[in-house]
């Protein structure tokens, strides 16, 4: 494991939902110094909309509250940078406010002089090499370019640059290792891992259901996610639709319109919980589903979740993703070895694979899905990318 380093790492808002960010970084500051700076944009935002402009405000008032310990070696702060990541005025400007930023920072929380400068965004590649840093870091989570949101063409030009100027590239996907190493050969495979005591706990009989689910109809075939583009709500709306004597349950923020899935008499829409909580809802769980469009952003994807249903012991339907593939068995019972994911490729096998799960399924299965997930938790992930950073640091030393 890494200790006694100095971390400065751009990432997404950290009150977010939880995502390979926050558990990386977490584990780090365990026996590290981390600051966390939210999100320096990657996108230049629209000032006709009620969202983003709710954003500007949100960083306002996370800018004016001033650096907060998240917990012991944990430190968020939120920059106030210009929101334009393709303005040659704006890149110039947030160099000069982010050099200060991280200075002050640093000499607040007595963080060592080489530091090491994490990102998990490609928009960070415009201010290496500007901040003092002494290793750079790029840990990828998705093939950011395919973002509806994003302008795909500059953001290619600008993670090249981040891969080619880091000292080390992280991947969560062998799809995304297999295209950044073409820019640096130090990138490595780094799969998600899994906060497994957390989930483990929805198989506890001492675990309470939640009060929102306790009593819903079962077999419940349940959700836990962003409900952003790339979710296939078609899907589960086919679902819901064929199986009218079936619960399903959507816990997320939804970012797209679902007004059709939420008038499904059938469908609970529950909207974002808290990270704390969600054992107790996945614990009335029958089936734990990840019903992803497949396009080249989910392609790339390794789905956090994944492991989390694992963890709480269900089986696992899923869109015919690469990272999932590698899971998928086709036995949801006791047979040996298997953990208990399908993959499907059209909503009616999507359906057969939810019945089968369902038929096959057993209280062993279950105990035996969670218990190979103990290999995978973010402190044995973290652990292996310390030695791999270990090594960087030795041989850019020499």
């Amino acid at each position: 494991m890494m200790t006694d380093e100095s971390i400065v790492c751009f990432a997404k808002d950290w009150s977010e939902d939880p995502t390979s960010n926050n558990h990386v970084m977490k584990m780090l500051a365990r026996d590290n110094e981390v600051l966390w700076l939210n999100s320096i944009s990657t996108r230049t935002p629209n000032f006709g909309s009620g969202r983003d402009l709710g954003k500007i405000a949100k960083k306002l008032q996370s800018f004016a509250k001033g650096p907060v310990d998240v917990e012991r070696g944990l430190h968020v702060y939120t920059p106030i940078v210009l929101p334009f990541p393709h303005s040659r005025a704006a890149t110039l400007a947030n160099s000069q406010i982010l050099r200060a930023t991280v200075r002050l920072m640093r000499a607040k929380y007595a963080m060592r002089k080489d530091f090491q400068l994490w990102s998990f965004i490609p928009t960070a590649a415009q201010y290496v090499g500007k901040l003092g840093e002494s290793l750079v870091v790029y840990y990828c989570t998705d093939e950011w370019s395919h973002f509806s949101y994003v302008d795909g063409a500059k953001i290619v030009a600008m993670e090249k640059d981040l891969c080619q100027r880091a000292d080390i590239v992280f991947t969560t996907a062998k799809t995304l290792l297999e295209r950044k190493k073409a820019y640096n050969p130090e990138t490595h495979l780094a799969s998600h891992g899994v906060d497994y005591a957390h989930f483990a706990k929805a198989l506890d009989p001492a675990t309470e259901t939640a009060p929102e689910v306790r009593d819903l109809k079962h077999p419940v075939i349940g959700f836990v996610g962003l409900i952003q583009d790339w979710v296939d709500t078609d899907c589960i709306e086919y679902l819901a639709s064929k199986r009218p004597e079936w619960t399903f349950v959507v816990i997320g923020k939804s970012l797209v319109d679902v007004s059709r899935l939420a008038a499904m008499p059938n469908v609970r829409m529950l909207g974002r919980k808290a990270y704390a909580e969600l054992p107790q809802y996945v614990k009335t769980f029958d089936v734990g589903l990840i019903p992803f469009r497949l396009n080249e952003l989910t392609r790339n994807v390794n789905p956090i979740k994944l492991r989390e249903y694992f963890s709480a012991g269900l089986p696992v339907v899923s869109s015919d993703i690469p990272e999932v593939r590698m899971y998928a068995d086709f036995a949801f019972g006791d047979a040996p070895g298997a953990l208990g994911c399908g993959v499907y490729r059209d909503h009616e096998e999507a359906l057969a694979l939810c019945e089968r799960a369902l038929r096959e399924d057993s209280p062993a299965a279950r105990r035996r899905r969670s218990d190979a997930m103990q290999a995978e938790t973010w402190e044995k992930k973290v652990e292996a990318l310390g030695a791999h950073i270990a090594r960087v640091k030795a041989k850019k030393r020499r």
